[in-house]
């Protein structure tokens, strides 16, 4: 009752979200006009651009499948992208994307798969996710200075503050991961603080999930040391991942015609969105993310273009995602069932 009374007010929050998105961008703008330009882009480049954000999707649920593999559990791809799916529509609708793991860990429950596998194969999922947009970043602000003073002076405070805040989550997630008994020892007395100023009442279960959690970080440490190999390789394909939904952009403004900035430009500007909005808490990073879009693309669609190369790119990026996941969700909760359990070893 209480997953489903969250649910409720995650899908009322976001529509609230929305729907002030959608009164600050199209207020005062010639709507009529916009959609007008829009019915007139070539279509064909719609569908790579569509088909990157399948990818995108497709590409979690291969990082899945991969891993699940390196533990010995055995699962069909499909079903992994129904995992993968799940993720993505409960990460679009909570603030920070903290919906998706707790649904995915729930739904492969569903399908007797350990919540200790579950929880390492995400943890490790979570932390090449964060990675990679966390390298990305840096890699800007030290090779790429001529770049950021070229299009980003204007959200230069958002864009760091962005990299800040990845940062701080990657260190964080690796302390717990590789300094557990520092990490456990830190949050012991964080709870005995707390409990010591009457903040929080003593309770028993409390310090026994305490320590239930810190032996799933454990269990990450020792998958890191033991497959180094293959965290390199989902580390790859987090990154073809994430650049395939950015690319999505280039083909939307391919399809009005334009041609002028490479892909890479246009990948690496979709880059700096992500970065900026990861870790805010807004569903999808909605609102911030189109008023990002307003601003550092205008070099790029031109002012006459810009607000319907946002829809489309938005439209594509974050919505198409949304509804195609949301789908997937509603047939997932009625197709995975309990089977025989898979062999762990």
């Amino acid at each position: 009752m209480n997953n489903k009374k969250t649910l409720i007010w995650e899908i009322l929050f976001l529509i609230l979200v929305f729907g002030v998105t959608v009164y600050g961008v199209f207020r005062g703008e010639d709507l009529k006009l916009n959609l007008q330009i829009i019915q007139k882009v070539q279509k064909a480049y719609l569908i790579p651009a569509l088909l990157c954000v399948v990818f995108f999707i497709w590409g979690e649920s291969i990082i899945i499948y991969y891993m699940m593999g390196t533990l010995n559990v055995r699962l069909k791809k499909w079903t992994c992208f129904l995992f993968s799916s799940i993720g993505f529509f409960y990460s679009c609708i909570t603030p920070s994307a903290s919906g998706g793991q707790p649904a995915q860990i729930y739904y492969m429950k569903r399908k007797d798969i350990p919540i200790p596998v579950s929880t390492l194969v995400l943890m490790v999922v979570t932390i090449t996710y964060k990675a990679v947009l966390v390298l990305m970043g840096l890699g800007m602000v030290i090779f790429g200075q001529g770049f950021i003073q070229k299009y980003l002076v204007d959200i230069l405070p958002v864009f760091y503050l962005g990299i800040a805040l990845n940062v701080i989550c990657v260190v964080i997630l690796m302390v717990l991961v590789f300094h557990a008994s520092l990490a456990k020892s830190i949050m012991s007395k964080g709870l005995a603080l707390l409990e010591k100023l009457h903040l929080l009442r003593y309770k028993e279960s409390r310090h026994e999930k305490l320590n239930s959690g810190m032996d799933k970080y454990r269990e990450t440490a020792e998958y890191f040391k033991t497959h180094k190999l293959v965290v390199v390789n989902v580390l790859g394909i987090t990154f073809v991942q994430r650049c395939a939904l950015f690319l999505s952009t280039y083909f939307v403004y391919r399809a009005f015609g334009l041609h002028d900035f490479s892909a890479i430009t246009i990948v690496l500007l979709q880059a700096v969105i992500s970065i900026s909005v990861d870790m805010l808490p807004l569903p999808g990073g909605m609102g911030i993310s189109e008023k990002l879009f307003l601003t550092v693309f205008v070099p790029v669609f031109g002012a006459e273009l810009l607000l319907p190369g946002m829809i489309l790119s938005r439209g594509l990026s974050y919505y198409t995602e949304l509804l195609l996941s949301a789908l997937l969700t509603l047939y997932a909760h009625f197709a995975i069932r309990r089977k025989t359990p898979h062999t762990l070893e």
